[in-house]
């Protein structure tokens, strides 16, 4: 489904992030806490961007947006010329990082411009009654979005930590999860680094109890690695077999074969670009998938098999 919104207004929240309201004539389509929209841009790029509002709002979408200095043209372009008024196309709603309701204990924690989902999963969970801690990381105040709005909506919930660029003073992600309460699910959205902290502190929780959304790609982490070896590809509905070299992905190959698959970032964060995996065993490198999911689905834009493996595709 494709939508037709309108921006409503551009307001900055602080000198690096501009906050925008999308609003429509026509019904908008429900979301959930932690789904993103993937906005077509004046510029012909396409980005997904999480809603920050309450879900229970019916009548806009909101969406922040941090200017990056290494930008491949979408958050320059929306800082430099979105204006209100401006009309953009956008899929609906999509949530590939739900709330699971049925939790006992929430524990949120945000990196950065990665508040902006958690920030709508703590207006759901006020709403819902639930308890949860909300930890938001940030290098300083001024790059702390939203802080006096979370202190409003979460009370003492709220916990911030400004680390001034030095990670020995920020969230010790270790203490914090040593000890799982009852029925307790955790919440991570940032850097690559503090996703990978959590996992792996939290890597004896129950399957399924541990949910993280990669706000942004990190270049570094998807490069080719220099271990990396060929290996190959069957596609289940032709029968073909493809070769997929060291130094190229699943994705670019299907392409060269000329293989249509959806595709967004292209850096293993979005979620558009998952294949159903029918045989194999893969190296999944996504930074989206729940571990569920990696037993049925691999993102072909950044995962391999691993050594020796041949991977079934639903091709």
């Amino acid at each position: 489904m494709s939508l037709n919104l309108e921006v409503a207004s551009v307001t900055a929240i602080t000198p690096s992030i501009r906050q925008i309201e999308l609003t429509s004539a026509q019904a908008l389509p429900p979301f959930t806490a932690g789904a993103h929209i993937d906005l077509g841009l004046g510029n012909g790029l396409e980005r997904s961007f999480s809603m920050l509002n309450d879900p229970a709002e019916t009548h806009r979408y909101v969406i922040a947006v941090l200017r990056e200095t290494d930008s491949r043209g979408g958050s320059v372009w929306v800082h430099d010329h979105l204006r209100p008024g401006d009309r953009l196309t956008s899929s609906a709603p999509i949530n590939n990082f739900p709330l699971n309701e049925a939790g006992e204990t929430h524990i949120l924690i945000a990196g950065g411009i990665g508040i902006t989902p958690l920030k709508a999963m703590a207006h759901r969970l006020v709403a819902c009654g639930a308890n949860f801690a909300l930890h938001y990381c940030a290098r300083d105040e001024g790059r702390a979005a939203y802080r006096n709005d979370l202190r409003a909506l979460a009370g003492d919930r709220l916990r911030v930590y400004l680390d001034g660029g030095d990670i020995a003073r920020g969230l010790d992600v270790g203490k914090l999860l040593a000890t799982r309460p009852s029925a307790a699910h955790v919440y991570v959205c940032g850097p690559a680094g503090l996703i990978r902290t959590v996992r792996e502190v939290a890597r004896d929780w129950p399957k399924g109890t541990v949910h993280y959304e990669l706000f942004r790609g990190s270049e570094a982490d998807i490069a080719p690695r220099s271990t990396d070896q060929p290996f190959e590809i069957t596609l289940a509905r032709t029968g073909k077999t493809l070769t997929v070299p060291a130094d190229r992905s699943i994705l670019a190959v299907l392409r060269a074969n000329g293989i249509k698959v959806k595709t967004l970032c292209t850096e293993g964060v979005c979620g558009t670009c998952r294949v159903r995996l029918l045989g194999g065993k893969a190296d999944h490198r996504d930074e989206v998938l729940t571990d569920e999911q990696r037993e049925r689905e691999i993102q072909v834009c950044v995962s391999r098999a691993m050594p020796g493996e041949t991977l079934i595709l639903d091709l």
